[in-house]
């Protein structure tokens, strides 16, 4: 039996379902789950900025390729070309996917983490690095050292801008690299990325942007925001084949050891007895060892063209429609604080992180899930100096949060079903038992069976 989810309730929202534009549909998106309760109810994914799930066109285009699946470069035989083919047009696709210029190297890894640890491990010496604590682990942690300098929250977008520009003053000379988001993980406001790289433009430093949350939902242009480099993942965009792009100027690039060692970086290896003599490759490759991903590259390649051809004005139309509905209905329920950067309201991707009073993050997730088939994320985001950082302007109990974010996936149905489920989670408290398990919370006595293929 399938459930009916009734619409939220009280709210003004003058958003409708028929104002909604039509996007690329999703896999998944009529996926059934059960529920504790033994009935069963479309799922409704609204945790996008974990992982969006894949494009039908994306599935589509690995499907096309598997037959013709084999090893890149050097390859004689005629699979073989042909994936070295794709393989290598995915490196144009990017290119214009990020409006980069016809001097930039780009280059595969596996998510945006990886592609932001090889920056750093291809930085000059002695490069200063400046960046805000807001930021996600993967663009936070990479950067190590006394030439760190990490700069406090700012209250606004335009606060951000001076406060950069007494950070980059106080850096020595030589080398300065600037890591800024371009829409944070936790709240989904944007960040002011190109004012930001002017400032450091004027006191001669690099700019990195970490695009994982902002690629997916708003268009990147390199030489519009007049950034050196851009740090992007599949996953987040649609393609959950595991690969990631590092997009940017090749100087650093081609002058750093490489990443990895291994076959693919080496143009000549030569034995001289007592060691090795190595010849390694050029930019890209110098950075790509071993056998490359061609069927994520394929599948990031098929996303960026499935979006760019579909337009982002009824992309970014359909995900400001569903964060308004979603935004205006929250606000409904009792107790329940959302978390922002910037003081006053600003624009914003659609990701809403929020708590409410009295009411625990991980508990609330859990009966979301079990009771009415929404997924949702709930904890501090992989941010973690942000995320607690918001949560004691909020007075939190306790050092979770709760997250909703929304894409291609999203439709005005869940949004509505998430809120009404709120108001009655707060209202009534979960129907279910739940119990503590290595940490957090799930439904007692479960016995939904997995999936088939799933080993119990």
């Amino acid at each position: 039996m399938t459930i009916a989810i009734p619409p939220a309730r009280n709210t003004d929202s003058a958003i409708t379902p028929t104002d909604i534009p039509t996007v690329p549909a999703v896999v998944g998106a009529r996926l059934s789950v059960p529920l504790v309760t033994g009935d069963r109810v479309t799922y409704a994914n609204l945790d996008h900025a974990a992982s969006a799930p894949c494009l039908e066109q994306v599935r589509d285009a690995v499907d096309e390729l598997l037959p013709w699946y084999a090893s890149v470069h050097r390859g004689a035989g005629f699979a073989s070309q042909v994936s070295t083919k794709v393989y290598e047009q995915a490196r144009d696709t990017l290119r214009r996917f990020v409006g980069a210029r016809s001097s930039d190297t780009v280059v595969f890894t596996r998510n945006t983490t990886d592609s932001l640890n090889l920056l750093a491990k291809s930085l000059p010496r002695r490069t200063s690095v400046v960046l805000f604590d807001t930021e996600h682990h993967a663009a936070l942690l990479p950067w190590r050292g006394p030439n760190v300098r990490r700069v406090q929250t700012p209250e606004s977008p335009a606060a951000a801008v001076p406060a950069l520009e007494a950070a980059l003053k106080l850096c020595p000379e030589g080398p300065r690299l600037v890591v800024v988001t371009g829409a944070s993980n936790v709240t989904g406001e944007l960040w002011p990325v190109a004012d930001l790289a002017a400032v450091a433009r004027r006191y001669g430093a690099r700019i990195a942007l970490d695009a994982a949350q902002l690629a997916p939902h708003r268009p990147v242009d390199i030489k519009a925001l007049d950034v050196d480099y851009v740090a992007l993942s599949g996953h987040k965009l649609y393609a959950p084949y595991g690969a990631g792009a590092l997009i940017g100027r090749a100087d650093w690039l081609q002058a750093a050891e490489p990443y990895l060692v291994g076959g693919g970086a080496t143009k000549n290896v030569v034995d001289w007895g007592d060691h090795l003599g190595v010849a390694w490759s050029a930019v890209p490759e110098r950075h790509e060892a071993g056998s490359p991903n061609v069927v994520g590259v394929h599948a990031l390649a098929a996303a960026c063209d499935t979006i760019t051809r579909h337009g982002w004005d009824r992309i970014v139309a359909h995900e400001q429609a569903l964060l308004t509905r979603l935004r205006e209905g929250l606000r409904t329920i009792p107790g329940l604080h959302e978390l922002s950067i910037f003081h006053g309201d600003h624009d914003r991707v659609g990701v809403v992180s929020f708590t409410i009073h009295g009411h625990e993050a991980g508990l609330i997730a859990a009966a979301l899930s079990a009771e009415y088939g929404i997924g949702v994320r709930d904890g501090a985001f992989c941010a973690h100096v942000a995320t607690r950082r918001l949560l004691d302007r909020v007075d939190a109990t306790e050092q979770r949060a709760l997250r909703a974010s929304l894409g291609l996936g999203s439709t005005v149905e869940h949004v509505d079903r998430l809120v009404a489920a709120l108001r009655t989670l707060v209202t009534e408290g979960p129907k279910w038992t739940y119990a503590q398990q290595d940490g957090r919370w799930v439904p007692a006595d479960d016995t939904r069976p997995l999936p088939p293929f799933v080993a119990s």
